[in-house]
């Protein structure tokens, strides 16, 4: 993505995110970033136990509040993006194999929600479109990168990302904790949030959501904070 970086959040601790790399916090179960997913060995596919594929909407975990890693500030909320030329920007920094087949499978103008991550309060601040379609992610051959990998090849890369572009923020902020309220009773009585892979692929910092699941959060803009 344009200087100066974005993290995303994948899936490293409880909620990572990061277009530079976004982290978890540890101590918040329900989070993590992408930047710091780890890449874990095993290589998942983007319609496994999280993937509600063909999808056409998303979560996006970054990190809103200054980190360093690596001497580098992994940094990237959404006013952030909104700064950016064009307030356009790439998703950098997915080191998760799921996260990163997410990223993969993402078409141009899908719409994703901009999720704070790994910060005093998580959730969900705005809108953002899918501009650009996978291509490598140049952080992975930067050595002074927090999201260096030396053993991804240029001829063979292993992590890709994508470019994203502001479109608007939410008209009220949705907090985790009113997600996780809907998700609750939604999982005892049914509803769009019964299997939101915020809570049941929480590591994860891309994530898919089912148009049902779009729609409601939605509408939740137009009602008082539960």
């Amino acid at each position: 993505m344009p200087k100066p970086r974005k993290r995303p959040i994948g899936a490293a601790g409880p909620d990572k995110k990061g277009p530079s790399g976004k982290r978890t916090k540890t101590g918040n179960p329900d989070e993590t970033s992408a930047k710091m997913e780890n890449s874990s060995p095993q290589k998942t596919s983007a319609t496994n136990s999280c993937g509600k594929n063909p999808s056409s909407h998303w979560l996006m975990k970054s990190e809103p509040e200054s980190r360093l890693e690596k001497g580098v500030d992994v940094k990237f909320g959404i006013e952030d993006l909104k700064a950016q030329p064009n307030q356009t920007a790439c998703w950098d920094g997915v080191r998760n194999y799921q996260a990163r087949n997410f990223l993969r499978a993402m078409k141009l103008e899908e719409e994703a929600f901009f999720y704070h991550s790994n910060c005093k309060e998580p959730g969900i601040t705005g809108l953002m479109k899918i501009v650009k379609e996978a291509y490598p992610d140049h952080t992975q051959f930067e050595k002074k990168s927090p999201h260096y990998d030396p053993s991804s090849k240029k001829d063979n890369p292993k992590w890709s990302m994508v470019d994203v572009q502001f479109v608007r923020m939410m008209k009220r902020f949705i907090p985790l904790a009113e997600l996780k309220t809907h998700h609750k009773a939604h999982k005892a009585i049914g509803g769009p949030l019964k299997d939101m892979a915020l809570f049941t692929c929480q590591r994860l910092s891309v994530q898919p959501l089912t148009q049902e699941e779009f729609n409601f959060i939605l509408s939740l803009e137009e009602k008082e904070a539960s």
